[in-house]
């Protein structure tokens, strides 16, 4: 895996549902015997690439498979309450084609994520940080491509363009399945901590560290008749996806302490019917491009801080004047009671 798998249908930035990670926990829920199905083996890396390869598209290496995010962005900063700060919303399209080095697939991927206000749900160009009581530029997450090489072997870590150093250790791909009745579960994680590709001497209103700590996990629920029905070339799921992530850029918090928190559900088919209506009609109006999987592998894989990086402009800052920031917070919050 060139970088992060957002999508199983997404950054994370998924897909757009947020999918598979490369390090998953080391954890077993089930016993092996649990998830030996009469097709597919669960407890072997050959079993686990043919589960994975379904969820993330289709094998039959010609039909897209549709992705989707939806759910709400929070602001956490020490000493008060989590604050409630924007939705967000994301699709993707992806394909699968032949892997030419050896026993696999690979996966072709577009994404777009949007964030929303959260009275009304609609689509956001700008935004009034709270924290600052600023009006800034929304940048919503738009990755082309996103590539996943899908073999027997564990997930490689993601490279972020350089920015991780990978090994090539050749463990087996075990994942942490769970088979309780008629639903298979998948858990995974990713944990990680890497040089941000928007370092603070040049990017002093969208990070105040040079480092980037992320933690992006995810919760699948996939009927396990589906999975083991060797007539379904494409698997469809829904589950969660949560991301704890530095403050986006573009809500130029600086050197503020705290982070941002996604949480939201997931899931991914084989029609655009299973994406919301809103972000349909938007991307359909303003990237259309995102209705479609790419059609070749193309180097590299960005993730959402990369592209920001390359597309976008460091915010001035006043000369003489500090870097802003949001003022220190009272010394207790109190969430408001309803009514």
């Amino acid at each position: 895996m060139d970088r992060r798998n957002f999508v199983l249908g997404a950054a994370a930035l998924a897909a757009a549902a947020p999918a598979l990670t490369p390090a998953m926990a080391k954890l077993r829920t089930s016993d092996a015997a649990s998830i030996k199905g009469k097709f597919l083996d669960l407890s072997t890396g050959e079993g686990n690439m043919e589960a994975i390869a379904r969820l993330n598209g289709n094998t039959d290496m010609k039909s897209t498979k549709y992705g989707w995010a939806q759910g709400i962005v929070q602001g956490v900063r020490p000493g008060e309450a989590v604050r409630d700060l924007c939705g967000f919303t994301m699709m993707s399209c992806a394909k699968l084609i032949p892997y030419e080095g050896g026993t696999g697939y690979r996966k072709i991927l577009r994404e777009v994520g949007l964030y929303t206000d959260l009275k009304t749900g609609e689509i956001i160009e700008e935004w009034t940080n709270p924290y600052l009581n600023e009006v800034v530029k929304v940048v919503p997450i738009a990755n082309d491509p996103f590539n996943q090489l899908i073999t027997p072997f564990a997930f490689k870590p993601p490279a972020y363009g350089g920015l991780i150093k990978a090994d090539e250790k050749r463990d087996p791909l075990l994942l942490n399945w769970t088979h309780r009745g008629d639903t298979l579960n998948l858990f995974s994680y990713i944990n990680l901590f890497y040089p941000s590709s928007l370092p603070p001497e040049k990017w002093p209103r969208e990070n105040g560290n040079p480092m980037n700590q992320v933690t992006e996990t995810f919760l699948y629920q996939i009927p396990w008749a589906d999975m083991q029905n060797p007539k379904k070339t494409s698997v469809s799921y829904n589950g969660t996806w949560s991301r704890v992530t530095p403050w986006l850029p573009w809500m130029l918090m600086g050197p503020t302490e705290g982070h941002c928190i996604y949480n939201t559900f997931m899931g991914a088919g084989d029609s655009l019917d299973i994406i919301d209506p809103k972000t349909l009609a938007y991307v359909e109006k303003n990237h259309p491009k995102y209705l479609e999987a790419p059609k070749e592998w193309i180097e590299p894989s960005l993730s959402s801080l990369e592209w920001y990086a390359k597309e976008q402009t460091p915010a001035p800052v006043a000369a003489g004047q500090p870097i802003p920031r949001a003022p220190a917070p009272k010394a207790m919050s109190f969430m408001k009671k309803p009514g």
